[in-house]
């Protein structure tokens, strides 16, 4: 990885320290914890227009004072930085220590309750904590000061690209040597009344309550919740204490279509050059890459305009390809850490989950859509991707944990 990412990069090639990914938690509508989100990737979901994790108990999780303080969505993020850690072992320098963690929306359920409170009983029983409350940046301090990391501590609020930007951000931090480990991931929690009802009213829902990305029938996105976060660690600094190391994340991007704020670029021009420039961050070439885990949403505009990005990037059809939200749903903010997650499973345990939903080609979307079952391969780089309202491209590469 690279100090500087992207062609404003040092011209001779510096890199920075290797970023090794030693910890992972994840709550997903399909499972909590890795094992049974593994599993849940690779059956099929039940139809209907939102996936929930249904078995988040916030209390158990965190705490009942937490759990009547905080916002679903902060913790959803907490559960998942303590799976996490657990996972990673790691101790470090609380000054060294940072988090970064994305959302793409913050805190709508309590948003939406609190107006309720405000048209039942009046604007001065507002509950004093609203603000503090759904706050962006809630997840990230809430995870600094349950562990009393004091390093860094940000938010990346870029749609659905937020946790795929977080996750780079991250490992920026760690590869520059600013930090030695970083909590980064995504979270969302949006599953309430208000926000189903703008999604449906934009026309992108899909009407068949089935997410079927890829698939000439896809109709439109299922909206899910959810939470990832990833220990990124000092490669040389996790060797030398004989952590397991999941993967390397090797490289990563970010660009702009500067198009529209909800549509994509429909030739897929930003797409194409983020997935380049991580490639490039990464020292991979394309014909290396033996996975994407697709952005993948199941809406027309989006799906044609991915695969056609990949096409000029890989060629056609290009690596084995696959989209985890005919699964788990569109996490927005989740998303991108949740399909990080997702991808090193891939690589750890040498299968590509399939794309679930996925079942009668579309000629627009000339790809290898991984389907029906999980996939064999041999391990090699593999790239996820996220794109997200507003133009906003995130791509991650991740290698093999090879020393």
């Amino acid at each position: 990885m690279r100090i500087a990412w992207g062609p404003a990069g040092p011209s001779d090639g510096a890199r920075g320290r290797r970023v090794a990914v030693t910890g992972m938690g994840v709550l997903a509508p399909c499972g909590t914890g890795l094992e049974a989100f593994w599993d849940g990737l690779c059956q099929q979901p039940p139809p209907g227009p939102a996936r929930r994790v249904e078995d988040f108990d916030p209390v158990a999780s965190c705490g009942p004072k937490l759990a009547r303080q905080r916002d679903r969505f902060s913790l959803l993020a907490l559960a998942a930085a303590q799976m996490a850690l657990s996972d990673s072992g790691v101790e470090v320098d609380p000054l060294r220590a940072g988090v970064v963690m994305g959302s793409g929306i913050g805190g709508m359920i309590t948003m939406e309750a609190q107006f309720d409170v405000s048209r039942a009983k009046g604007l001065d029983r507002v509950s004093p904590s609203l603000v503090p409350t759904i706050m962006p940046n809630a997840p990230a301090a809430t995870i600094s000061a349950r562990f009393g990391w004091r390093g860094p501590s940000q938010t990346m609020a870029t749609a659905c690209a937020s946790g795929a930007h977080a996750l780079a951000y991250g490992a920026e931090l760690v590869a520059t040597g600013r930090c030695q480990a970083v909590l980064a991931g995504g979270t969302e929690a949006i599953l309430s009344p208000i926000t189903l009802a703008s999604f449906a009213n934009m026309t992108v829902l899909s009407p068949s309550g089935q997410c079927r990305p890829f698939d000439s029938r896809r109709d439109g996105i299922v909206l899910g919740e959810g939470a990832a976060v990833m220990v990124l660690e000092d490669w040389e600094a996790a060797r030398e204490r004989g952590a397991r190391v999941h993967a390397e994340l090797a490289g990563a991007a970010s660009t702009s279509d500067a198009y529209h704020i909800t549509a994509p670029s429909p030739e897929g021009e930003g797409a194409a050059v983020c997935m380049e420039l991580a490639l490039a961050d990464a020292g991979v070439d394309p014909g290396d890459v033996g996975h994407i885990n697709a952005h993948g949403t199941a809406t027309k505009l989006n799906d044609v305009a991915e695969a056609r990005a990949i096409a000029k990037v890989f060629g056609t059809p290009g690596p084995p390809v696959t989209s985890i939200k005919g699964v788990i749903g569109h996490t927005l903010g989740a998303a991108g850490a949740i399909e990080a997650v997702a991808t090193v499973l891939a690589l750890e345990k040498g299968l590509i989950p399939p794309t679930a939903g996925y079942g009668v080609p579309d000629p627009e979307v000339p790809l290898d859509v991984v389907a029906g079952s999980p996939r064999p391969w041999e391990p090699a780089p593999a790239l996820s991707n996220s794109f997200g309202f507003g133009g906003h491209n995130g791509c991650l590469v991740f290698l093999p944990a090879v020393p």
